[in-house]
């Protein structure tokens, strides 16, 4: 049995930074993640994606922030259940929180912490009916390593942050990147979509737009994709890669049945602290909703922030909390 004060549910960069603020507090931590490492999404699905709104940091590679918090949290050394889903809870008689996992591992804590992002999540696939004859033989749904498509070609399909972004990148990479999208506007950032319609006009990237892909070609391995257009019809194209990139199906799994209140797919909470209904249980990042929720990691670290000192008042509750800088006593001088 692993007893802990503080248990986090995901150890993406929310639940990892809570580990650092918790340690200021001089509050222990311990991680569960059904990932078979630390990280969450960024290590998962884009450890190469550059990320633009880390305060501080102009840019800097998701994998590296990941790198970044795990040597940040290192004094205070949390523990870490890996590559096991949080499954089951249950409250004990002097009001800590039993969790087992589905291997069957036992945590107790006083409090509960879920960070866990989208939750248990699988990429959205276009309907074409024959995809899953090509995946990792030329469909991908996610990319790990950019690469992998270096002097390749590469077919694009989707009108989000993830398919605009990756479009920029891969345009320097790849000897050939098509990006498809359905209609003619984009719902990512307005920065993104701009970049990509000078890439376009410089011929340095394809844009179609209006039309997505309905087919794919190829024996053993992708070698063509069929697009249909709007206005001109069915046409072909060779392509070594398809990416279908249409986001993420969250799904909470298990979390679902904990007598939390949930609200399209997501954990309600109260912004004071981002305390849920549930006394001792919190929700923070991009699993949390509330009036104003905007889905950043920054915003993530706020939320872990504010959450921890609640948490000390149910660990501690009859201790007195000071807040203290850490430009004042350093980080040495909370471990």
């Amino acid at each position: 049995m692993i007893e802990t004060d503080i248990l986090i549910i995901g150890a993406g960069p929310c639940g990892l930074f809570t580990v650092f603020e918790a340690g200021l507090l001089k509050l222990r931590c311990h991680l569960v993640d059904s990932l078979p490492q630390p990280g969450g999404q960024l290590t998962e699905i884009y450890p190469k994606k550059p990320i633009y709104d880390i305060p501080g940091f102009p840019d800097i590679l998701a994998g590296d922030l990941v790198d970044n918090l795990m040597k940040q949290i290192e004094p205070f050394k949390p523990g870490f259940t890996l590559g096991e889903r949080a499954e089951q809870i249950e409250k004990l008689e002097d009001g800590r929180f039993k969790l087992t996992t589905n291997k069957g591992t036992v945590h107790v804590a006083p409090v509960i912490a879920i960070a866990g992002g989208l939750g248990c999540f699988e990429p959205r696939k276009p309907p074409i009916g024959n995809i899953a004859e090509f995946e990792d033989k030329g469909v991908e749904y996610i990319i790990r390593d950019p690469e992998m498509y270096r002097d390749k070609s590469v077919v694009i399909a989707g009108g989000g942050d993830s398919a605009l972004d990756w479009t920029i990148f891969l345009a320097d990479v790849a000897k050939e990147v098509t990006l498809v999208h359905r209609r003619t506007s984009f719902r990512g950032a307005l920065d993104s979509v701009e970049k990509v319609m000078e890439l376009n006009e410089a011929n340095k990237i394809k844009l179609i737009t209006e039309a997505q892909v309905i087919g794919l070609n190829g024996k053993e391995n992708l070698n063509e994709v069929v697009i249909k257009h709007k206005k001109l019809g069915e046409m072909t194209q060779s392509t070594d890669h398809f990416i279908p990139l249409f986001g993420l199906a969250p799904k909470l799994g298990p979390i679902a049945e904990w007598g939390l209140n949930i609200s399209k797919n997501a954990i309600e909470v109260d912004t004071f602290d981002y305390s849920t209904n549930v006394d001792g249980i919190f929700a923070i990042g991009d699993i949390n909703t509330y009036p104003g929720k905007l889905k950043l990691i920054l915003c993530g670290f706020h939320e872990a922030t504010l959450m921890v000192q609640s948490a000390f008042k149910i660990i501690y509750p009859d201790k007195k909390l000071s807040f203290k800088y850490t430009t004042v006593n350093g980080v040495n001088g909370f471990e």
